[in-house]
């Protein structure tokens, strides 16, 4: 087993897969349970799926396709999207899903993270950050799938969702979203140096020298969406995974 994580990330939209630039014009890509087929032939390590439209829709969670999912998966899968009470949490975990990921009730209802840590274990929470560049090349968080900005500064948040109990942050770069060329190192630093629990990259990954890049910033795992799916520069739909020999080798020296 590798080292380091590398997770595909699925975003649903419906019952579909999609994929986004920049969290805009979700384009279908396909059937998440052929996804999933391929990536337990690839013997992935991990899986996290993003319903990305769920709590903009402000509709319950679609147990029925995570569950299918879940059951198909021969790997842990996480869960992020339209999660905002106990309840939810607690059936994801009955359906099979290892951790659940939260995003914006982070910031509507932060006694959540505090909540659930406390019931269903620190290492099975994760808080996912979208964080976008203002003018000036600051960075601020938003939520609702990079539709609403909050108020609240980045350094003091990570710190808060660590208080709070958080086993893992989930930073996510809209800016790099989608564009395949490469993480956003910087932020991924700045994260990782003022917190001690693990941080995942993702947004931006298109090769695997990015991987190599990342975790050398700081990440203890890197998610990548488009890079498994898109194939060739006109991003021809070809579900795929680096053979472990290549992704052994661009890690070594990390």
């Amino acid at each position: 087993m590798l080292r380091y994580r590398i997770i595909p990330v699925l975003l649903l939209k419906n019952n579909g897969l999609v994929k986004t630039i920049k969290f805009k014009n979700p384009a279908y890509v396909g059937d998440p349970i052929n996804a999933v087929k391929i990536f337990n032939e690839k013997e992935v390590d991990e899986l996290v799926i993003l319903d990305i439209t769920a709590t903009c829709e402000k509709r319950e969670l679609n147990y029925n396709k995570i569950e299918e999912i879940v059951s198909e998966a021969f790997m842990p899968v996480g869960y992020g999207g339209g999660i905002y009470k106990l309840e939810q949490i607690e059936k994801l975990f009955k359906l099979g899903i290892e951790k659940v990921i939260i995003n914006s009730a982070a910031y509507s209802n932060p006694s959540l993270i505090k909540e659930a840590a406390e019931i269903f274990g620190n290492q099975s929470i994760v808080v996912a950050i979208d964080i976008k560049k203002d003018l000036f090349g600051n960075n601020k968080i938003y939520s609702h799938s990079g539709s609403i900005k909050q108020s609240i500064d980045l350094k003091f948040a990570i710190k808060k969702f660590e208080d709070s109990g958080a086993g893992e942050i989930f930073i996510n770069s809209i800016d790099k979203d989608g564009t395949m060329t490469g993480y956003d190192d910087n932020l991924i630093r700045l994260v990782s140096e003022h917190i001690s629990i693990p941080v995942v990259a993702s947004g931006g990954a298109g090769k695997i020298e990015h991987f190599a890049n990342a975790i050398e910033a700081g990440a203890s795992a890197v998610a990548a969406g488009s890079m498994f799916v898109f194939h060739g520069k006109h991003r021809a739909v070809l579900i795929s995974y680096p053979k472990y020999s290549e992704l052994e080798e661009a890690l070594r020296n990390n």
